[in-house]
């Protein structure tokens, strides 16, 4: 068996936590199947089991806004993965950049398809700040997609109640596989120079953030936050990649504010 599995992330591209997913999913799939991976950018990958190809857009011709950018992109890359042959007997779609190549191989190669639900469009309206228009284009392309898919995979029991609540779904076509870990490369270790290298007290108590910087993960309600939390904690943001150059200046405002706070705080 063979499957192709599209997305908009895959390594050394990897910004968020659907690419991170995509690239130990076809790792572990590659062990007992072919996995034919199709993502945005320039890769080139041959393994035993698993081919990657990038595949890349340019937007030097494009002259509408610049919002709207990303969403013909991710459009002309799905057409191109399809126009590239596909012999593959399913199709596996992560995040509703590559849904429109899903639905195309799916009626085109008449192929199944599936696809991983790692979080919703109704559920980030947000989103109209980065996309204008073209928020409305990724809600209708994820819910055809998925009014159309042959399974749906969802990472959670709240994911799979969110869809149920969205879409007009059969609730036996929707499957609950958790996100797992390497147990091998993610393991408890006693090092903490990594901590004291940062400036981070092991001895201490700390609240630990990682992930992108976007409203979806809520880390401006945690930085406002950290004025009223106990002064012994420290405050960790392993934070990158901002939606949006705009919510990039907010967290950059709301940090520098709390560090005022904090001299003032210590100066008292």
């Amino acid at each position: 068996m063979k499957s192709l599995l599209l997305t908009n992330e895959y390594p050394p591209y990897t910004y968020g936590g659907a690419g991170v997913h995509v690239d130990y999913l076809s790792r572990e799939l590659a062990k007992i199947m072919d996995v034919d991976v199709r993502c945005f950018g320039d890769q080139q990958l041959s393994v035993p089991g698993m081919q990657v190809k990038g595949f890349g857009v340019d937007t030097s011709h494009f002259t509408c806004p610049k919002g709207l950018q990303s969403v013909f992109s991710a459009a002309q890359r799905c057409v191109s993965f399809n126009a590239a042959d596909i012999d593959a007997q399913v199709v596996h779609c992560h995040t509703w950049y590559t849904h429109l190549g899903g639905i195309m191989a799916k009626l085109n190669y008449g192929i199944p398809l599936v696809i991983t639900v790692h979080s919703l469009e109704p559920l980030r309206p947000w989103k109209r700040e980065q996309l204008a228009g073209g928020y409305d284009f990724s809600l209708w392309v994820e819910r055809t997609a998925l009014l159309m898919a042959d399974a749906v995979i969802a990472v959670s029991e709240g994911t799979k109640t969110d869809v149920l609540r969205h879409f007009p779904i059969e609730p036996e076509k929707i499957h609950i596989i958790y996100n797992g870990i390497d147990t091998q490369e993610y393991r408890k270790v006693d090092a903490s120079e990594a901590l004291t290298r940062f400036g981070i007290d092991p001895n201490k108590p700390f609240v630990l953030f990682v992930g992108r910087i976007t409203r979806q993960k809520g880390i401006i309600h945690l930085v406002e936050a950290i004025r009223y939390m106990n002064p012994g904690f420290q405050i960790v943001l392993c934070a990158g990649a901002p939606d949006t150059p705009d919510i990039a200046a907010e967290m950059k405002d709301a940090v520098a504010a709390i560090q005022k706070r904090t001299e003032r705080r210590l100066l008292d």
